[in-house]
């Protein structure tokens, strides 16, 4: 219980700070003069660096470490296991990336670039995540106690079945990745910074109710077989398409910030915007590829395994039935 707590204390200090952090963080001045890069070591080294991100992905990976340890030392023939423990903080490290690199540097800037790290949000960060099955882990680290009056209810609650219902979570992204790109919302994270951390958390959320149910790795109210999972990907590739299509076909640009930003280089504001829907075209058909192909592998392993579990039965259920005969031929032969 003591570690419970403990862990408790850590998330809650932690909540509170992140919160802190980000009601503090300064807008962004709308419009305005965008920053001249002098040379490509300028863009190289052009990191933010900024508490309000940094101090959360660091805080999030101690946790995992954390309770990976605590599961580590109370299982040790049943560890988390690394390749679960490297998916988490790969996926951290790309959100890093995205908001502090000189990916995030320039996304108010160029549309393309903004395009870039929403792609690094949604279809690379999110899926790492869930390989790292943050749930399993909870639920690990948990006392009985607590694992069956919080956690399991909460994971078996009726919100979360509706949320997590593949078609609800396949849709939620859907939505949120057309609604932001043609509404306000867009414009408006481009011009304050409050607005823009929320558009992230808001994608990076959809993005992991949606490949919750295709990784597979943590528990859910739905459970989708191999078969399924290939469809649901599929069916997502064509969305992402024709988002990345109505963006780049666009005969203006859609977003005021971009038109008013006084830039001195790069492409002109519709260029920019032809960038980023072949972007979100090509990058989104480029991931969605990959991720089929990985999910037809995995199912082939699955088939194989589920094979040779057939296999081995069948062979103890033939050695029970050859002991079973040499008995029954001597009782038989005792009998006459």
């Amino acid at each position: 219980m003591s570690r419970l707590l403990a862990f408790e204390r850590g998330a809650t200090f932690g909540a509170a700070l992140c919160g802190a952090l980000f009601l503090f963080a300064a807008p962004v001045l709308a419009h305005g003069v965008a920053p001249v890069p002098g040379s490509l070591s300028d863009v190289l080294l052009a990191w933010s660096l900024e508490a309000h991100v940094l101090l959360p992905l660091l805080a999030t990976a101690l946790v995992y470490r954390w309770a990976a340890g605590v599961v580590r030392r109370t299982h040790p023939d049943n560890p988390v296991p690394r390749y679960r423990v490297w998916s988490w903080y790969l996926g951290l490290l790309v959100i890093l990336i995205a908001l502090e690199s000189p990916i995030g540097t320039y996304d108010t800037t160029l549309f393309a670039d903004h395009m870039v790290q929403h792609l690094l949000l949604v279809m690379v960060a999110a899926p790492l995540l869930a390989i790292g099955a943050p749930i399993t882990l909870l639920l690990r680290v948990a006392s009985p106690e607590w694992r069956q009056r919080v956690w399991l209810p909460i994971l078996h609650s009726r919100l979360l079945r509706v949320v997590a219902f593949p078609v609800v979570s396949w849709s939620l992204f859907a939505a949120v990745m057309w609604a932001s790109h043609f509404s306000s919302l867009f414009d408006a994270a481009l011009d304050n910074d409050y607005i823009h951390l929320a558009e992230h958390a808001l994608f990076l959320g959809s993005a992991l109710l949606f490949w919750w149910p295709v990784v597979g790795a943590d528990p859910s109210p739905w459970r989708l077989p191999h078969p399924a999972r290939v469809a649901y990907l599929f069916l997502g590739m064509p969305q992402s398409s024709f988002l990345g299509l109505a963006i780049f076909s666009a005969p203006e640009p859609l977003y005021a910030h971009y038109v008013t930003l006084e830039r001195s280089w790069g492409p002109s504001p519709l260029v920019d915007q032809q960038w980023a829907g072949g972007f979100m075209w090509a990058g989104g058909d480029a991931f969605f590829l990959v991720a089929m192909v990985l999910a037809l592998w995995v199912w082939l392993r699955a088939e194989e395994r589920a094979g040779r579990l057939a296999d081995e039965r069948l062979d103890r259920d033939e050695a029970r039935a050859a002991r079973i005969r040499p008995t029954a031929s001597l009782s038989d032969a005792d009998n006459r």
